[in-house]
């Protein structure tokens, strides 16, 4: 089981929101709630795949300037990137400038928006792979999951890069696929009634002439 850190104002929350002030603010108010939206899926898919052999702290503390570098994470605009872009975002200080992080978020850009043609939105799609609540192991006890595994082998198939299981068990957590706040963190409870009220995205029906 969890401990917990008890925060500023008295109350707990998961172990890992003291290791640094800005993890406070990111954990009570995003981490664990349920996203729909493409832009902000996409934006915590590229995060993550930057983040893999550093740290959560450095990508937070740069997020402002990773959102000014792709266009707030617009696939759409970031999709039509081309080499004076790599080139520009590898001379920029504000980001992780590596070449590999960098050419795999335009082309899973590109892959976003044949998703999108594909599948309606990315969220219809992500949230195929929402785990059965009633067979979660216990809070923050894992870093992959047979979910997490899926979905990155799904990806992979469909062209997607830097993003194996754990960093998709990342996305999950992060994106509320699942509520994985520990016990007694006073956040599980907020997450858990957003999960209850939120909708779950389904994909759009083609239609033809």
């Amino acid at each position: 089981m969890t401990s917990n850190f008890i925060a500023p104002d008295g109350y707990p929350r998961c172990q890992w929101c003291g290791g640094a002030p800005e993890f406070l603010p990111y954990h009570d108010n995003e981490w664990g709630f349920p996203v729909d939206d493409d832009q902000r899926l996409f934006e915590k898919l590229c995060l993550e795949s930057f983040q893999s052999g550093l740290s959560w702290r450095t990508i937070l503390n740069k997020r402002e300037n990773f959102r000014a570098a792709f266009h707030h994470f617009d696939f759409h605009q970031v999709a039509r990137f081309g080499e004076a872009d790599v080139q520009r975002l590898l001379q920029d200080p504000g980001i992780i400038r590596h070449r590999g992080k960098i050419e795999s978020t335009i082309n899973n850009a590109r892959r976003a928006q044949e998703m999108v043609e594909q599948e309606g939105s990315l969220a219809a799609f992500f949230w195929r792979f929402e785990p059965d609540a009633s067979s979660l192991p216990p809070p923050q006890s894992q870093t992959t999951s047979p979910e997490s595994v899926a979905l990155a082998k799904a990806l992979k198939k469909r062209g997607w890069k830097f993003f194996g299981p754990t960093t998709a068990f990342a996305f999950m957590q992060a994106m509320g696929l699942l509520n994985d706040h520990a016990e007694g963190c006073i956040v599980r409870e907020q997450a858990a009634r957003a999960r209850e009220g939120f909708l779950r995205p389904s994909g759009r029906q083609k239609t033809t002439a």
